[in-house]
């Protein structure tokens, strides 16, 4: 599944990638593209990395912009960096390392893209399941071994997998060890589309370029409600009476009615009457 590292193969400057050591970021107009890149180790998760994504989120909170994440090499992630694993104890884990950061790339403001191909495992599963969406290359394959060394999957898996997939898909993952391959991850409602590895990151483009063209207060405010917990008619109504204000609303609304030949509506959407003898 894992290809050999050749190089960044990213094409961008030193200005894109910054003072990471462990992420390629490039910081697009209305995007931030973000390569896991520990090439000698899977790109697992590393506390480094931990670290270097929450600065990410530093820089998402105060600048919203769409969140494309993906691996180097083939690989998305092949979990978390299990010698630290090994040396972390009780406070550790009360801590919350990684779970506290996955919860946080979830409710980053404007939607999240995890484009995987290749091994997508323990805390890079998580790690993608904390994301809006998933597009897959053929290649990949999600899966949960935790238990296997002795843990669960503790970064949101146990809840978050069940809500993606369904709990008999989720429990079949987390607890019989089984995998998800592309196919499997698609049938399951897990990852939008499949597409050939060498298109991938075009077609995670792609898929970004269609929700640019949506209203970024809408989307922002869709994934608030979306994310909110149990039903929630207040908050649908909190957050329409504030996009309905908006000058945006109309000028969209507007070119919409244009191009279907119905200029003479009025504001209120409701044809004018002609002056009749």
């Amino acid at each position: 599944m894992s290809a050999p590292d050749t190089g960044t193969g990213t094409g961008l400057s030193a200005s894109d990638i910054g003072d990471y050591e462990t992420l390629l970021v490039e910081d697009r107009e209305d995007r931030l593209v973000v390569t896991l890149h520990r090439p000698d180790a899977r790109n697992a998760i590393s506390g480094q990395m931990i670290r270097e994504l929450h600065a990410v989120c530093d820089q998402l909170e105060q600048d919203p912009k769409f969140l494309l994440l993906t691996g180097h090499g083939g690989v998305f992630a092949g979990g978390a960096d299990i010698a630290e694993l090994l040396a972390r104890g009780r406070d550790e884990a009360l801590q919350g390392i990684n779970s506290r950061l996955f919860e946080r790339v979830r409710r980053l403001p404007m939607p999240t893209l995890a484009a995987v191909d290749g091994w997508a495992l323990g805390g890079g599963a998580e790690l993608s399941y904390a994301c809006d969406l998933r597009i897959a290359g053929p290649d990949a394959v999600f899966g949960n071994p935790e238990p296997g060394l002795g843990i669960l999957a503790a970064a949101g898996a146990c809840w978050r997998l069940p809500e993606l997939v369904g709990e008999s898909v989720a429990k079949q993952v987390l607890l019989a060890g089984r995998n998800l391959d592309a196919a499997a991850a698609l049938a399951a409602g897990l990852v939008i589309d499949v597409v050939p590895a060498e298109k991938l990151l075009d077609e995670a483009h792609a898929l970004l370029d269609r929700m640019a063209r949506s209203s970024a207060t809408a989307l922002r405010l869709t994934k608030l409600v979306v994310d909110s917990p149990g039903a929630h008619p207040v908050a649908d109504d909190l957050a329409q009476a504030v996009l309905f204000e908006g000058q945006d609303k109309k000028d969209r609304m507007t070119r919409f009615l244009k191009k279907r030949g119905l200029e003479n509506l009025n504001e209120s959407g409701l044809e004018k009457r002609s002056s009749r003898s």
